[in-house]
């Protein structure tokens, strides 16, 4: 069974930066021992980047959302904490996204065929939620979960929302 876990933005800007929320610190921990275990199993470990030029607020997620963040090469935009540090580059395949979800994501996912896709990372009801729907179209017959111990969003009744919409969609959410 060829199995990839896939985080999802977990980047400084989201946890402590422009965007950042308590409690978005507490997923470090989990996320990073999750990592672990992958590696430990042989599985596959990739992340997404959300990335933005100086541009950003003449870009229409920027008109929405006012808030410089994640601009390329910037401290907020490097993974956060444990879990950055688990981050191998010549060994994880690592993607820039400049919107929610990546298309980039979902062709590069088809091509590698994998039977089971396990989500972590921020925002729970925007970019993870957003790259699970294109992981399932991608891959629809593979295995796609998202654990809501490893996830979580600013705001908790659109947090629980988010993980309401991906079990209907079939996805799985763990530790809920």
């Amino acid at each position: 069974m060829k199995r990839l876990l896939l985080v999802v933005d977990y980047q400084k800007d989201f946890v402590d930066g422009a965007l950042g929320f308590p409690g978005a610190e507490a997923l470090d921990g989990p996320i990073a021992a999750k990592i672990a275990a992958c590696r430990a199993a042989g599985d596959d470990v990739a992340f997404t980047l959300d990335t933005h030029g100086p541009d950003y607020l003449d870009t229409q997620e920027g008109r929405k959302l006012p808030v410089p963040h994640c601009l390329l090469n910037s401290e907020g935009w490097q993974l956060y904490g444990q879990t950055g540090q688990a981050m191998e580059r010549s060994r994880d395949m690592v993607i820039g996204k400049g919107a929610f979800p990546s298309l980039w994501l979902a062709n590069w996912l088809k091509e590698q065929g994998y039977d089971r896709v396990e989500l972590a990372g921020l925002v729970s009801y925007l970019c993870v939620l957003s790259n699970a729907i294109m992981v399932k179209a991608a891959l629809p017959e593979a295995e796609i979960v998202v654990d809501a111990a490893c996830t979580a969003g600013p705001d908790p009744a659109l947090h629980a929302k988010g993980l309401d919409v991906m079990e209907a969609l079939q996805i799985t959410v763990l530790n809920r």
